[in-house]
């Protein structure tokens, strides 16, 4: 077994592997212990798109590599490596495409149903984003009644995925030059399923074999997700939730209750998070529970559910992807509520070990061992109720077997584009005026978002938060997402107190607005608020003309999903440099490698890069900011002067 010490940095995430073993319990840490990568599909170099393979082409590691070499490393249709690798990545971000885009389907087919008032328990919450989004889209307001506008405005945003031709609606929101780059190298998305599917075809056996025009396809998929199916769904949540704004909650697995029903509700979708926050505050539901013995019931977010339930309520986080079997083996968890995405099917057998219910709620997603409860949005309050009348009824059924770590973590969530302008010049002024200014005078370095998954062939959390605490004392202000926003929430780095990481340049602008030097900004479908920050910021003037200008940089530090190919490509097809750690899936083959890393960046503006190490991956990332800042004129720190009359009749000599 590997030392607990190296498997996380996570002291509730340690506690709970070795409760595990003692409880002769297999988690997701043994099994990657387990199972070894596959060296040849890591370098994406395997292909298995046809009955003929699978063909695999590993790279020649023992000598340079010459020509006849290169022509003995190809499959039997004479695939090369290049191609090979291609293909596998642009199927990567399709499926990662096609992951997001079906989230924005089914928010903006609940988005109509609420608009036509047959999904009771729902409403418009954010009128003015509606109203926003009406004079955006063309829909006529006046005095009309909010129902009908949020029809509207339903019905064009479902054109965006079945579109053959044209362009998505959100595409204008880019800015004019980033549009023309898109245009001229033809990436310009159309529609959201044509742009997965036409990617299937690019990639199927025979098809597509030149490496470029494959990236190609790959970037104008990326892009439907980026500023399609993502923006979409991000919109569509905040009119419908709320728009998220600053709130205080707490992380880890700490937040679990011994005394109460815990509820974990764990995915990406989420309708039925939204639901079960209201009616698991129902008298009635909290004195059925006491019923049966509990003081009362406690609901608890897991991955990307848990942020977007956190940052319209305030719930708290049990923890991120690496955790979700480790919250059952605490003893204490009733019911595991899941629906799509990131949902590990060992949650089954860990849950065997104790008493707790999976219940699977998506007609997408079942799970083998499992109860399946359809939940139908148009019905949501009633089955919602059933779902936790069943996890209320397990609280009897608890072991004495319940060892709830005491590690939880203070953290603020909830910093939505229209907050980020909101504070930073309040309800007359809000504009990202300030931020642009302290990047200017050299207060702020930059702006890095960090994102993405865990990986259990990393140390669990530990690249995430030494790179974001590298970032934050060279005064780059951080922005994040999903599991990753997690892992330096759990290390207490989204708190404003967390300044005291930060350079002193950064520390003054965060203590003065009142904001932590890192920022919460959702879940994995809400990368997209990044690319709304970064446009905001170029059209707020003085960095640049297109996003490529800006002193921002990417990374995934942890990643393992498509999805997280998907979202790394559309910032690269967006023109930011985004680096990824753990691996990088076209390593088998340098030609398309080069492409990536440097090729892309001539038409794009923006490239790919991979680095393990944390400190060297903060370092890249820094160099990038400030070759960005030097291409600016603003590499020198220049400090505000306020003239007298004196010195400003010395200017007119």
């Amino acid at each position: 077994m590997t030392d607990k010490k190296i498997q996380s940095v996570d002291q509730a995430t340690l506690e709970m592997i070795e409760k595990s073993h003692q409880d002769g319990c297999s988690t997701v840490f043994d099994r990657a212990e387990n199972m070894k990568p596959c060296p040849i599909g890591a370098e994406g170099s395997c292909c298995k798109n046809c009955a003929m393979g699978p063909c695999r082409v590993p790279i020649n590691k023992s000598k340079e590599e010459t020509p006849e070499d290169h022509n003995k490393r190809k499959g039997v249709c004479g695939a090369t490596a290049e191609t090979i690798s291609a293909r596998n990545f642009a199927r990567m971000v399709a499926a990662g495409t096609a992951a997001h885009g079906d989230h924005g389907r089914r928010v903006t087919e609940l988005f109509m149903a609420v608009a036509e008032g047959k999904a009771p328990g729902y409403s418009i919450k954010d009128e003015q984003k509606l109203l926003q989004l009406a004079l955006e889209l063309g829909v006529k307001v006046g005095d009309r009644p909010n129902n009908e506008i949020a029809k509207d405005i339903a019905e064009i945003l479902q054109k965006d995925f079945s579109r053959q031709e044209g362009e998505l609606n959100f595409i204008k929101r880019a800015p004019l030059k980033r549009q023309a780059v898109w245009r001229q190298n033809g990436v310009t998305p159309r529609g959201i399923d044509r742009e997965v599917v036409e990617t299937m075809h690019h990639t199927h056996m025979g098809v597509d074999q030149d490496y470029q025009n494959l990236i190609k396809q790959a970037t104008r998929t990326a892009l439907a997700d980026g500023w399609g199916g993502s923006m979409i769904g991000t919109e569509l949540q905040d009119v419908m939730f709320g728009t998220p704004s600053p709130v205080l909650s707490q992380i880890n697995l700490g937040v679990l209750k011994e005394e109460d029903v815990n509820i974990i509700i764990h995915g990406h979708e989420p309708a039925l998070a939204e639901i079960l926050a209201v009616v698991s505050q129902d008298p009635v539901m909290i004195e059925y529970a006491k019923s049966k013995g509990a003081k009362g019931i406690n609901l608890v977010g897991m991955c990307c559910t848990a942020n977007e339930i956190l940052m319209r309520h305030g719930i708290p986080i049990g923890g991120n992807f690496l955790q979700q079997e480790l919250a059952i083996v605490t003893g204490a968890v009733e019911a595991m509520i899941v629906d799509v995405q990131c949902i590990m099917q060992g949650l089954t057998d860990v849950a065997q070990c104790y008493h707790t219910k999976i219940i699977t709620t998506d007609e997408r997603a079942h799970i083998t061992g499992s109860t399946f409860i359809h939940f139908d949005e148009l019905n949501a309050i009633e089955i919602s109720k059933e779902i936790l009348k069943m996890a209320i009824d397990n609280f009897p059924n608890r072991h004495k077997n319940v060892r709830i770590p005491q590690v939880k973590t203070d953290m603020i969530a909830g910093f939505s584009h229209e907050t980020i302008t909101y504070l930073l010049g309040g309800l007359f002024r809000a504009s990202y005026r300030p931020l642009n200014d302290n990047i200017i005078n050299g207060r702020i370095r930059g702006v890095a978002g960090v994102v993405g998954c865990n990986n259990p062939r990393v140390t669990h959390d530990d690249v995430h938060v030494t790179l974001v605490k590298e970032l934050i004392k060279n005064d780059v202000l951080v922005l994040q997402t999903g599991c990753s926003a997690m892992a330096t929430a759990k290390a207490g780095l989204m708190l404003p107190e967390a300044s005291k990481f930060a350079g002193e340049g950064l520390a003054s602008v965060c203590e003065t607005v009142g904001i932590p030097p890192v920022l919460h900004l959702g879940a994995c479908v809400d990368n997209c608020r990044i690319l709304t920050a970064a446009t905001a910021m170029v059209k707020e003037g003085g960095l640049g003309d297109d996003i490529s200008d800006l002193p921002v940089a990417g990374c995934a530090p942890e990643w393992m999903s498509e999805k997280a190919v998907a979202i790394g490509h559309y910032f690269v097809a967006s023109g930011v440099y985004t680096i990824f750690g753990v691996t990088w899936p076209t390593v088998g083959s340098k030609e398309l490698t080069d492409y990536l890393f440097k090729g892309l960046e001539q038409s794009l503006g923006g490239k790919w890069d991979f680095e393990i190490d944390p400190y060297k991956m903060a370092q890249k990332m820094i160099a990038h900011i400030d070759l960005k800042r030097k291409a600016l004129g603003i590499d020198k720190s220049r400090e505000r002067v306020l003239y007298d009359m004196a010195m400003r009749r010395d200017l007119e000599k």
